[in-house]
């Protein structure tokens, strides 16, 4: 297999974290995916694809049973 987007062949499986975002919470989910070693494009198969497309829906309805693991803050704009 050759990647698509640079051709290179060095291509290996791998646990990786996809990223969903819902409102302003990213949710993040483990999973296996062919990765190019020399661009970083990821290749997902059809069950991987579908878990993803599942947990993204859940996420919209507020089935997910999530636990916060940190936070992110951002400068609040001070009026000078």
């Amino acid at each position: 297999m050759k990647c698509v987007i640079c051709r290179g062949d060095n291509i290996v499986l791998k646990e990786v974290l996809e990223h969903i975002e819902e409102g302003h919470n990213v949710i993040e989910f483990p999973v296996q995916a062919l990765v190019c070693q020399n661009c970083g494009e990821r290749y997902y198969d059809r069950k991987t694809m579908r878990y993803l497309e599942e947990m993204q829906e859940k996420a919209k309805s507020g089935a997910l049973d999530l636990e916060p693991v940190g936070k992110v803050f951002q400068p609040v704009s001070s009026k000078n």
